[in-house]
Formats: structure tokens, sequence, C-alpha cells
């Protein structure tokens, strides 16, 4: 097996999650990735935990790791489950985590990565501008429907005196 295997970019951003407010993959969707055991790929992290701090990776709380589980079904509890909580890694993390597992696949693999994290912010960013833009027009759309609602009052107020001056004229005159 070659070590350029294509992965969809779909399929990689699928594996993204955001915990604690950083984008994040799981130890177990890497070592997927990585062609390595979820065991030893945290064996390799554990011997060099001084190049792993915490914004790089970290390890899911109980909780973390239920909301996880129960939006994902990440795994079975009991038989086959993990009995350690995940790790998780940030876009540097993913990138350190291929030096220590020293692979051609994980190198690859790690450029892989961290283009479809840089290509995510971009349109995380892009979304954001979108939507600030969208807020600003929204603001003036709000404007413009109370000018709007503003000229039809008007409208309806010189109707309303256009009618009664007609009715005015048309009225049945007594007299002269």
């Amino acid at each position: 097996m070659g070590t350029k295997t294509i992965i969809s970019k779909e399929m990689i951003m699928n594996k993204i999650y955001e915990i604690r407010g950083k984008k994040v993959m799981l130890d177990k969707d890497l070592g997927v990735l990585y062609r390595v055991e979820t065991k030893v790929l945290k064996q390799a992290v554990r011997r060099n935990a001084d190049i792993f701090p915490k914004h790089f990776m970290f390890e899911l709380t109980k909780e973390e790791n239920e909301a996880l589980r129960s939006q994902s079904v990440t795994t079975n509890n009991g038989r086959g489950g993990s009995q350690y909580l995940p790790m998780v890694f940030t876009e540097h993390g993913v990138l350190q985590l291929a030096s220590v597992l020293r692979s051609e696949r994980a190198k690859h693999m790690s450029i892989r990565l961290i283009e479809i994290f840089v290509q995510l912010r971009e349109l995380l960013s892009t979304h954001a501008e979108l939507l600030t833009k969208l807020e600003k027009v929204g603001g003036h759309l709000n404007t413009h429907d109370k000018q709007i609602a503003v000229i039809f009052e008007y409208l309806k107020q010189l109707e309303q005196t256009n009618e009664n001056e007609k009715r005015f004229k048309n009225r049945k005159r007594i007299g002269y």
C-alpha cells in the first residue's frame, strides 16, 4: 500500500470536532488516518509529553466524552470500548503527532490534515464575513422597512384626504 492514499476532504472534515472552543481530531480517528493503533499513538504522545502542550493536545473529560458519544456514536460501552478517555489534537497537535510517529504515512497525512484545517478556517472566516454583511443588510432593510411603512401611511392619508375632497365636491347640495 502506498503512503499517498487520497482521503476525501469531506471525510476528514467530518472527523473534526469543536471542543472547548477549539477544532480538534480524536486520537482514534488520527490512528486510522496515520494507520497506527490508537494505543501506539497514545504511547508515542505520552513518551513525548513535553512537546504536546495543552493547546496542542488534551484528554477529554468524562462529560465531554459522553457528549461526543451521544452526538456521534464514537465507541461502544462495555466490551470493545476504550477504557481510557480519548485524547484530542488541535491543528498544531496533528502536526506534532506526525513528528513523533516518524512514518512516511504520518508525514503525508499530516500535510493533508493541515491543509484541511486551513481550508476550514478560511471557510469559517468567509462565513463570518458573510454573516456580518448580512447583518448590515438586515439593518438597512429594517430601516428601509420603516421608511416604506411611513410612505404607505402617508399615501393612505393622502388617499383618504382625496376621498374626503371628492365626497365634499359630490355631496348633495342644499340651497343654491
